[in-house]
């Protein structure tokens, strides 16, 4: 029996904080490929594609002293069929948004989790099964990981709903899930750590399948059926004493049932949509949304590129592609990558860090921002003390500037792509890790403050799902690198840092956009004050004088 908004209301906080768990664990891990891709390759799959002349041999790295050594043949072959299983995996984690949304909104999210936490939980038991036999049942991981995308992304989405039951707190319960979701991508780094520690794969997956069924569980027990509506639907804050109401004061128990679509019972109408109400064509075809869908889509690329072929890259700055390296020579390389893609892994939880400074910088002076509050009829309304900020103009200004910020930490993520150093990589990383936590913060704030409430949601999963088919270039940039390019990735990165140039783009026309809008509050302060002096010139040609006091208006 799924519990009442109310008894959901009272756990909010044990909610959130197993949501920030459930993310961390099974959200996005899809995205620590590297080591996984390691796991993978040491387990055999796909490896009957190599033959002994153009490979090398991968030790089982914890096999204990006493059992006997497994050798697996690695090759390019293999490691272009296993990325493209991350591509098909990462597009999923992204592209889905949109049907999500779609549904989310009419079923809510517990349907949603308790779907995603179940693909979830069969991912993990098919990576499992497809492991006792790698030779027969490699081709199990494309579906495997196929299902971990797309649940990932289910309980992601999912948790995005929980911050409207916070109040003054959304903002930073918000960011919490979002640098959650992108700090996921350290959990296969730590589940490599207990690989290498002796604990066969087949078992990390089963026990991970279990965990996967306690996130499922979880859900059934403790998230609502309806959704969680926002502070504007429902006042939080006299939610907790709405048992103790009597019966004829029950209107906010009637607008969760309006949320949940019994509008029939409810005493307390919807109000109609505004008869010029912006039409959805028109938030689509706009160029702010044009612009973000070139930068958002560049940024994915970039992202996603690196992740898929961070390994292989580190590998060519060890051996700097050399044909035929010495044995010691891939030693040295296949301990080099592990090493930095441990450390790549950890420091994907700088995006609980880094996410709330975005979401500062979003939020700058926002609370010195003027409110349209309607005032009582025959009131003169008063001007606060100090100058008041126009909201959507600060939240424009506010929006540019995380996009220059975002931009210029992925130009110089790229001209450390270039530079042959390796210790330089962990730096790179660190930028990497800011750069995926910023882009997502500036684009929802962005939507958020030019765009109507009912367009938000529908928007956003569109702009991830043209995203996500833009990021499956990188599957064609991977062959190109480990083909005709031999592992070098120079020159993909190079085009790579030339079309992040277009990411300044959208910045510009915000620019542009705020000046625009700061024209026309001044000419809406203009036309306020002609008003009010044509105003005061009828009241004294009506025979009304401002007393030579000023405290009174006399009738001459």
């Amino acid at each position: 029996m799924a519990p009442t908004l109310l008894q959901a209301y009272r756990r909010r906080w044990f909610m959130a904080v197993t949501a920030v768990i459930e993310n961390l664990l099974c959200s996005a891990v899809l995205l620590g490929w590297g080591s996984l891709l390691i796991m993978l390759k040491k387990e055999g799959f796909y490896s009957h594609l190599c033959s002994e002349n153009n490979s090398v041999a991968v030790i089982l790295a914890n096999s204990s002293s006493g059992e006997e050594v497994e050798e697996w043949l690695s090759c390019v072959d293999q490691e272009e069929m296993l990325n493209l299983g991350f591509t098909i995996g990462s597009f999923l984690l992204s592209a889905t948004t949109l049907p999500l949304g779609i549904l989310m909104d009419k079923f809510g999210p517990r349907p949603i989790r308790l779907v995603g936490s179940s693909c979830f939980s069969l991912s993990c038991v098919m990576m499992a099964v497809s492991a006792y036999d790698p030779g027969v049942l490699s081709a199990l991981i494309f579906l495997a990981l196929s299902l971990n995308g797309f649940g990932g992304i289910c309980l992601t989405f999912t948790s995005l709903t929980l911050p409207n039951m916070f109040g003054a707190l959304s903002s930073t319960i918000m960011s919490l899930m979002i640098g959650s979701y992108a700090s996921s991508a350290v959990t296969f780094p730590g589940v490599k750590l207990i690989y290498d520690a002796g604990v066969s794969f087949q078992v990390i997956m089963w026990m991970w399948a279990g965990l996967a069924g306690t996130v499922f569980l979880n859900c059934f027990i403790n998230w609502p059926k309806e959704g969680f509506p926002t502070p504007e639907e429902v006042d939080y804050s006299n939610l907790g004493s709405l048992e103790e109401l009597p019966s004829s004061d029950q209107r906010a128990a009637e607008r969760l049932s309006e949320k949940n679509g019994d509008v029939q019972h409810s005493t307390e109408k919807l109000p109609e949509a505004a008869p010029n109400a912006i039409p959805f064509r028109r938030s689509v075809f706009s160029p702010i949304f044009l612009w973000s869908l070139v930068t958002m889509g560049m940024s994915q690329l970039r992202i996603i590129f690196f992740m898929g072929a961070m390994n292989k890259m580190l590998e060519f700055l060890v051996t700097h592609g050399e044909e035929h390296p010495s044995e010691q020579l891939v030693i040295e390389a296949e301990e080099k990558v592990g090493f930095y893609s441990s450390i790549f892994g950890t420091l994907q939880l700088l995006c609980l860090v880094t996410c709330p400074l975005i979401g500062y910088i979003m939020d700058w002076k926002m609370k010195e921002c003027e409110e349209d509050k309607p005032t009582p009829t025959g009131t003169v309304p008063r001007k606060l003390s100090g100058p008041k900020r126009d909201s959507k103009i600060q939240k424009v200004t506010n929006a540019m500037r995380a996009f220059i910020l975002t931009n210029l930490l992925l130009i110089a993520f790229g001209c450390c792509c270039l530079i042959d150093s390796l210790p330089l990589q962990i730096l790179t990383f660190i930028l990497h890790t800011m750069v995926r936590g910023f882009i997502h913060s500036c684009c929802g704030g962005l939507y958020a403050a030019v765009y109507p409430s009912n367009h938000f949601g529908t928007l956003t999963g569109l702009q991830s799902m043209i995203s996500a088919v833009i990021a499956l270039l990188q599957q064609p940039l991977f062959i190109a690198m480990v083909g005709p390019l031999k592992g070098n990735a120079f020159w993909i990165n190079i085009g790579l840092l030339i079309f992040s140039l277009a990411g300044f783009l959208l910045p510009a026309y915000l620019f542009h956009h705020r000046r625009h809008l700061l024209k026309e509050k001044e000419a809406r302060d203009k036309q306020a004050v002609a008003q009010e002096m044509e105003a005061l010139n009828h009241t004294e040609a009506n025979g009304y004088k401002p007393h030579s006091n000023g405290l009174a208006a006399v009738e001459a």
